[in-house]
């Protein structure tokens, strides 16, 4: 999906950082790409002891992938069960989070926002407009689904993104995903992928998509998305007699818990392009450690 240029852009937006548990580096390319379509989220200190991570790998549009990257880690937060201390519950429940909250007036106008559709001036006014608390509702989740306006009905955007999302709290580390962005840890130099690649042809996905009225073509559902798991992408989740898990395609992650030891060595997100180039090139987990 999407237009390709005749060369890639390849200048990076590169960040690193540490706190006293860990330290991160991360950075991003547009490549061949039309415009930039990935975002990511990067935070140390979410909660006392917590840090959150995530690569999100946008199609069709930028902005699904720059909401989660905004909101994804704030439902996190926001949970009952996160509080009680699920941080594995509190991070699925995050995911379908997304998907309800890019619908109606509100959700309408934060996407409208992220894809700079609006100018600052408008959106003020807009917001003033249409917000029942101005700026404040912005961190009310509670209000959200309530807002009023032209746009109530929306019903989401239909570009989408993959969300792959790591969260390490002292020697827990959960990752959830959804797409086929990927987590790999290396533990004592070798490889395990801590996530698994969410494409149309798997067995499960497969019956899935079958079940809610649609079909397979070329690897595609519908002939047209090459996942069987994103946020956003609304025009495949409409089918009102399914819950969001049953959909041709779903924000359902898996959700990976494992107990962190001195032997791993790191973690590694990233989009699905990366992993392809390190196939192509014979790129293994322990050249990332050189």
């Amino acid at each position: 999906m999407g237009v390709y240029l005749s060369t890639p852009k390849t200048e990076k937006l590169s960040e690193d950082g540490e706190n006293d548990q860990l330290k991160f580096g991360l950075s991003s390319m547009q490549g061949w790409r039309a415009s930039m379509e990935d975002a990511h989220s990067a935070l140390l200190d979410i909660d006392e002891g917590t840090s959150f991570f995530g690569v999100f790998d946008g199609h069709g549009g930028k902005v699904v992938a720059k909401f989660c990257a905004k909101y994804l880690h704030r439902e996190v937060l926001k949970s009952e069960v996160y509080l009680a201390g699920d941080l594995g519950a509190a991070v699925h429940g995050a995911f379908f989070r997304m998907d309800e909250m890019m619908r109606g007036q509100r959700g309408w106008r934060e996407l409208q926002a992220l894809g700079d559709k609006i100018n600052q001036f408008t959106g003020m006014i807009e917001g003033l407009i249409w917000s029942p608390r101005g700026s404040d509702s912005n961190d009310r989740h509670d209000d959200w689904a309530f807002e009023e306006g032209p746009h109530s009905d929306f019903s989401g955007p239909t570009c989408g993104s993959t969300a792959c999302v790591a969260m390490i709290r002292n020697s827990q580390l959960v990752v959830a995903n959804a797409g086929d962005s990927r987590c790999v840890i290396s533990r004592n130099g070798q490889a395990y992928n801590l996530s698994r690649d969410h494409k149309p042809e798997l067995e499960a996905e497969r019956e899935r998509i079958l079940k809610a009225g649609g079909y397979i073509q070329m690897g595609r559902v519908n002939g047209t998305i090459n996942l069987s798991r994103a946020i956003g992408d609304m025009e495949f989740k409409q089918n009102k007699f399914l819950s969001p898990d049953k959909q041709m395609l779903t924000a359902n992650p898996d959700v990976n818990t494992v107990e962190l030891c001195d032997d791993d060595d790191f973690l590694v997100l990233a989009c699905d392009g990366i992993w392809t180039a390190c196939r192509a090139n014979s790129w293994s987990i322990s050249s990332m450690s050189t």
